[in-house]
């Protein structure tokens, strides 16, 4: 059977017995290292959630780069990962991801290849930057799971507007949490994005 090691997963664990478990990957130029991810980990586990923050396949075969051709198997590792971190512990499942890694794990739920209790997008790529006539929204209606948009209101793969029109196309309660004049970064000096997204997460999960 699968494990952390396998899925190339750092746990960050909680005190006590967990909540449940909250599966997150990073976007297409990253790792599992990024400091998003990191402060993203550490509000859950300090909510009481074991969180896993973990490398999609195309980044455990080479460390630097964007994913080429990669896709499908990237979606693949997504459904193993969710399945290795199911095995953790009980309660409630959260997944996504940065950018292309939300967006992969989106399309994960969207086709039904994985059970989760709520999806969790930072930075979701609505469309490539200056291309908005190609769209990437196409598979959003299928999603049937609550579903939170952390977004930048600077983001150039998506504006405000073009953010709220796609979470509008899923068939199920959504959550939008803009970061005022971040990028796709996510970077705010004000805001504390790590507890704006958790929060929403939880109230979707009616645990707030």
């Amino acid at each position: 059977m699968s494990n952390l090691e396998d899925i190339a997963g750092i746990a960050h664990e909680p005190d006590g017995k967990p909540y449940g478990v909250v599966v997150l990957t990073h976007g297409a130029g990253g790792n599992r290292e990024s400091p998003m991810l990191q402060r993203l980990c550490d509000e859950w586990a300090r909510r009481g959630w074991l969180a896993v923050r973990y490398d999609l396949p195309y980044r455990r075969k080479r460390p630097k780069g964007p994913p080429s051709g990669s896709a499908a198997g990237d979606r693949a590792g997504i459904v193993e990962a969710i399945a290795v971190c199911r095995d953790l512990t009980d309660g409630p499942l959260i997944a996504g991801g940065h950018s292309y890694g939300g967006r992969m794990t989106s399309m994960v739920v969207a086709a039904k290849d994985a059970d989760v209790d709520v999806l969790t997008l930072f930075s979701y790529p609505v469309h490539p930057p200056g291309k908005p006539e190609r769209a990437r929204t196409e598979h959003l209606p299928d999603i049937a799971v609550p579903t939170v948009f952390t977004h930048g209101t600077s983001d150039p793969f998506g504006s405000p507007t073009e953010v709220r029109d796609a979470a509008a196309l899923i068939a199920a309660p959504t959550q939008i949490v803009e970061i005022a004049g971040a990028r796709h970064d996510l970077a705010s000096k004000t805001l504390d994005v790590p507890g704006l997204a958790v929060a929403a997460a939880l109230r979707l999960l009616g645990r707030e």
